[in-house]
């Protein structure tokens, strides 16, 4: 369907409005608010022109009649775990909670995590967000000890490996005490010789406020950003997300603080989510939201029996002391929509996939928004939603040319036949085309196959 040649038009697209930069003077097509319809000018890799749908074009190029068929920048998955990838296969979780997958990552890791076997589920990870349209990834990787100097070595391999791919961002992750010990130390310098990101995960503690101010030295000391994972339950009390704004305030931080998961929050009062918002805002601390990780773990805790023993009726149900299974009634997800009016940055990213702590995924960016909007009503209205697997990560992530489309920035894009939001989101997109520099790449998905002599 692309022509193979440096030079044509994509012609009568859907682009979503919150997409476009750089012009205004395009036409929104009448028959909806949130695209407009344009003809789309590819030379050389880049997006040379962007005119409204229907205007002549002095140039006798090849044209790609895109029948009003949607067009995206290529995603950007800001949070992901590409070290547990695809481990399901060896460590599967069988009650899908919360604590049997941190004792089953924790047994797979130390017996199975050497450099080969790291780096083929990682570029398997990274093969599917290639195919699927994603340009960058930031990807956590557990850094305990030993572990840390053979992690980064792997990803120091794939980020020169797929350099011309996909932008890799690496963030360590142990527990936030761990800073406090020369150990600590020591791998944040190996965070920065990597040009990496300084993250682990608080948790509520008489000590917090001592761990936090040891990682903030520790980064503004190495010129390194932050993210962390914050305040993945459901207990109100868990307020480490402000306790991390706190501190960045405390230090006059400059650096970029990310915090991811923030579940807590939706269980909050709204007293307390108002004094949360306060400081995230003033901190200008930007929030990711795993939605299909968080659908997944969250409120698995509970057996059916405590629940209904807690009835107040005589219903034989509160009596069963051996309910096999139990219906989550808590489904983790943090308050999207009222972060994003407050004023703060909101993002969705993959997160886990097929590791115990998420049994599914493929990180797939499309995937990701659809779920996301599905599981967040994130279409009451559209608005600017689209941006948060786009534009704004991209931004987060100090990516100025990602997750935008506009004359002048490379044609990395994202082709679909869907036209409206109604049909992009009720089918997969398995027939999208992806464009890098202008070119459309071979989106042929990974064989699971490739990883049976790990698994």
């Amino acid at each position: 369907m692309i022509p193979d040649t440096n030079h044509y038009w994509l012609i009568n697209a859907h682009l979503p409005i919150p997409l476009l930069v750089g012009t205004d003077t395009v036409t929104h097509d009448t028959k909806t608010s949130e695209f407009v319809f344009v003809d789309l000018e590819i030379k050389d890799g880049l997006i040379t022109q962007i005119v409204s749908a229907g205007l002549p074009h002095p140039d006798p190029v090849a044209t790609v009649d895109l029948k009003r068929g949607l067009v995206w920048p290529c995603f950007v998955d800001m949070h992901t775990h590409l070290d547990k990838g695809h481990s399901w296969g060896r460590s599967p979780n069988r009650d899908g909670s919360f604590e049997t997958a941190l004792n089953l990552v924790t047994h797979d890791r130390q017996k199975y995590w050497d450099a080969e076997d790291l780096y083929r589920r990682m570029e398997f990870g990274l093969k599917c967000s290639y195919a699927h349209g994603t340009q960058a990834v930031r990807t956590h990787l557990d850094a305990i000890d030993d572990q840390a100097t053979i992690s980064l070595g792997v990803f120091k391999a794939l980020k020169e490996q797929w350099a011309d791919r996909i932008t890799l961002q690496a963030v360590s992750l142990v527990p936030l005490d761990y800073f406090l010990t020369p150990e600590g130390e020591v791998l944040a310098d190996q965070v920065a010789k990597v040009s990496g990101v300084l993250g682990g995960f608080p948790i509520m503690s008489d000590d917090l406020d001592r761990q936090l101010d040891r990682v903030f030295d520790l980064a503004t000391e190495r010129g390194l950003d932050l993210d962390f994972h914050t305040d993945e339950s459901g207990n109100p009390a868990d307020i480490v997300l402000r306790r991390v704004a706190e501190a960045a305030i405390r230090h006059n931080f400059s650096g970029q603080v990310i915090c991811g998961h923030c579940c807590s929050l939706a269980v909050q009062s709204a007293e307390e989510v108002f004094k949360t918002m306060d400081v995230v805002k003033q901190a200008g601390i930007g929030i990711v939201s795993l939605p299909m990780c968080n659908l997944y773990l969250q409120d698995r805790q509970q057996t059916a029996s405590q629940h209904f023993s807690q009835a107040k009726t005589a219903h034989p149900l509160a009596h069963a002391a051996n309910l096999p299974t139990y219906t989550p009634r808590w489904r983790g997800v943090t308050l999207l929509h009222e972060l994003k009016h407050y004023g703060i940055p909101v993002a969705v990213a993959s997160d886990n996939c097929r590791d115990p702590f998420h049994g599914f995924g493929d990180h797939d960016g499309l995937e990701v928004f659809t779920q996301s909007t599905r599981i967040a009503h994130l279409d009451a209205p559209y608005g600017d939603w689209c941006k948060a697997v786009t534009m704004t990560p991209a931004d987060l992530l100090k990516l100025p040319t990602a997750g935008r489309v506009g004359v002048g920035l490379p044609a990395n894009l994202v082709v679909f036949k869907a036209r409206y939001y109604s049909e992009l989101l009720s089918r997969p997109q398995s027939d999208r085309i992806v464009l890098r520099n202008g070119k459309a790449i071979d989106t042929t998905l990974p064989d699971y196959a490739e990883l049976d002599d790990l698994l």
